[in-house]
């Protein structure tokens, strides 16, 4: 296995995104009309009511202007609805009749089934690279002699939670393919919460933590803890990221006509841009397995 380390850059601003932060933030403004015909619920963390300004062109997803182009490409009313997760957005606002989920693939399939929503897969949103998928990545502190994922052996693990599979499933698994035995977990809710943990923790020399891969440039932006603070040793196999499910009122005609809206994104430069998406949406494809 190649061996490699990076130190990532953790800056001393004060403002944590909502996917990074401690503390729960005030309610967020719908987009649309309440009766709509069409709710778009979005959990993504990369969405600008769910994160914030602290990197330039990042995390600033406009998920209205999506709305405002599918409205014109379907002929129907849509409405916006932000959240954390889906059950905080059905509280706070109400899910509609017919509703679109938007999040992180593993954590919309796991809300559902705990609100017992059925969902189908239907698009995935690519990044500015292309890509469908995320990691999770590896950190220690700067000074861990630790260089690469065998390096762990005995070490602590500072896992995300169950329902976030690139910082719980995904990383487990990798370990458990190089035979790395760990020497006791911990579960942590966000990753500044593993991140300051690593850096606070004056014991922390055999403790290592899992981040989403998405989640570096906001703790850089974003951080509350010194530069240089910690580096990467290692990253799990890839699993998707933002993916968009239809709930089950969907008519077969119907999800044919969304996916074609969602599809018709590429077309659209300003959209691509306002998305922070190299090519839109394309439509979902199971991960295939190792």
């Amino acid at each position: 296995m190649k061996r490699f380390s990076r130190r990532i850059l953790l800056g001393g601003i004060a403002v944590l995104p909502i996917a990074l932060q401690l503390n729960p933030v005030l309610a967020i403004e719908t987009y649309g009309p309440s009766n709509a015909e069409i709710t778009l619920v979005v959990t993504d963390p990369l969405a600008l009511p769910l994160a914030c300004s602290c990197v330039q062109g990042y995390a600033q997803r406009k998920y209205e202007k999506l709305a405002d182009f599918l409205q014109l490409k379907l002929g129907k009313s849509v409405r916006v609805v932000w959240g954390e997760s889906i059950e905080g957005a059905k509280k706070e606002h109400g899910l509609g009749q017919k509703t679109v989920f938007i999040g992180k693939d593993s954590v919309v399939r796991f809300d559902s089934k705990k609100l017992k929503i059925d969902v189908t897969p239907l698009a995935q949103l690519t990044d500015v690279k292309g890509s469908v998928n995320q990691r999770g990545v590896f950190v220690v502190r700067r000074d861990n002699p630790a260089a690469s994922l065998l390096d762990l052996e005995g070490y602590r693990v500072l896992w995300g939670p169950e329902k976030c599979n690139e910082k719980s499933a995904s990383p487990k698994s990798k370990l458990k393919e190089l035979e790395i035995t760990i020497k006791s977990e911990d579960v942590c809710d966000t990753c500044s919460v593993t991140a300051r943990k690593l850096v606070e923790d004056a014991d922390a020399n055999k403790v290592v933590g899992v981040i989403s891969s998405y989640a570096e440039r906001l703790l850089t932006g974003c951080g509350t803890i010194e530069n240089n603070s910690l580096k990467v040793v290692g990253e799990s196999d890839e699993v998707p990221f933002i993916s968009v499910f239809l709930s089950e009122p969907f008519k077969p005609d119907e999800r044919k006509l969304i996916l074609e809206g969602l599809l018709a994104v590429r077309s659209s430069r300003d959209l691509l841009a306002a998305m922070e998406s190299k090519d839109g949406f394309v439509a979902y494809e199971e991960p295939k397995l190792n």
